[in-house]
């Protein structure tokens, strides 16, 4: 297994490039940023916010999820003296401290939009995500792309100001890791749908057109007609999520009372009780999941070492979700109608059998607590 010679991202990440010096394309990106002249691309900020500053009108669409990223977004532009509508797409098992943190943000004196789409329907898609795909969160990926740009095309109001361009962030491919916009090409590729189109939700599981609405991007006509321009806030500011979180905590944001389960920090991933799931996914299919993403952040920004980095990783990364902010997974699977052994069967199904150890059988080996047991140590 390769890893990236400066932070500890490894080769099985999609999209992942490595220089000849064997750094990963994420390391490479953060690096030019030292280049940058953010005073420069902050002049560029407030001249796009000028320009489309409106009277009697939203001057923006702001999507937000309640977490530290979208509570830093809304905290941002109100500084900048714009009226924002902001808008968020409800998650598919909403936490509570999820919903204290969207009331957070409603307090800041914005109009706001929750859209929770028909939870039958939803909870159809959820099992179908997770059986298809190994993506129990499919729907919310796609509905938080979808359902801000359908209300600005519906309000008419042309800005859409998003948060980071997460290709810069955790690394893609390098042609698409300086945009700063998110257009239709860019969801295509990064937005969540991993090869399930709402298309074939229609066609092979008989769910009628109607009820997919909430994924259906709005057309190129619909975006055309009401001017539609989509920005990543990251590329205008220096983008740092722990600094986000210190901002949004001393504005009333609420972390969780320890590190989340399968990751590094308290402050992520703190809205829906299924993120512990997707994040497990994550690891069984590629090798590393969310806690190897937040300690790569933290080695390029020097907050940590690289040998401090391997062990936060081997203590945090991959567990098997027994729990996710208080909530038991038998509990959280139940309501899409799956069981245990079901769940681990699926597991099973996409378990990347390059990666982890197996049996006789050719099934994956798993330690007594459940965890799946790597061929590589990371290093």
């Amino acid at each position: 297994m390769k890893y990236c010679s400066n932070c500890l991202m490894p080769e099985t990440k999609p999209d992942l490039a490595f220089d000849q010096n064997g750094k990963c394309s994420a390391c490479v990106a953060f690096e030019q940023r030292n280049s940058i002249n953010w005073d420069s691309r902050e002049k560029e900020l407030y001249e796009i916010f000028k320009k489309f500053k409106q009277n009697l009108h939203w001057d923006c669409v702001v999507p937000v999820s309640g977490g530290k990223d979208s509570t830093f977004q809304v905290l941002k532009v109100l500084e900048y003296g714009l009226k924002p509508l902001c808008v968020t797409s409800t998650t598919c098992d909403l936490s509570d401290l999820g919903r204290k943190n969207i009331e957070n943000i409603k307090s800041f004196g914005v109009d706001y939009i929750e859209f929770t789409s028909n939870k039958k329907i939803r909870k159809k898609l959820n099992k179908i995500g997770l059986e298809e795909i190994g993506d129990i969160a499919w729907p919310e990926h796609v509905g938080i792309f979808t359902i801000p740009v359908i209300a600005a095309v519906k309000f008419n109001i042309p800005l859409i100001v998003w948060g980071e361009n997460s290709q810069n962030e955790y690394g893609g491919p390098l042609s698409k890791i300086n945009n700063n916009i998110l257009d239709r090409s860019w969801l295509e590729e990064f937005g969540g749908l991993l090869g399930l189109r709402v298309t074939d939700l229609h066609n092979a599981y008989g769910i009628e057109k109607k009820d997919l609405l909430p994924y259906i991007y709005p057309s190129d006509e619909e975006l055309k007609k009401a001017n539609i321009t989509g920005i990543f806030l990251g590329h205008y500011i220096e983008w740092d999520g722990s600094k986000n979180a210190e901002i949004a905590s001393l504005n009333g944001f609420k972390s969780y009372n320890t590190i989340v389960e399968g990751t590094a920090t308290p402050y992520e991933n703190l809205d829906n009780y299924q993120h512990g799931i997707h994040d497990y996914f994550k690891y069984i299919k590629y090798g590393f999941s969310r806690a190897t993403d937040q300690v790569c952040m933290a080695i390029r920004r020097k907050k940590i070492t690289r040998k401090d980095g391997i062990d936060i990783i081997r203590k945090y990364d991959g567990k098997y979700p027994n729990i996710y902010l208080g909530k038991k997974l038998e509990d959280i699977i139940k309501e899409i109608g799956i069981d245990k052994n079901h769940f681990d069967n699926i597991c099973d199904q996409f378990t990347n059998k390059k990666l982890f150890k197996l049996d006789n059988k050719k099934k994956p080996l798993k330690d007594k607590d459940g965890n799946l047991i790597p061929l590589f140590e990371i290093e």
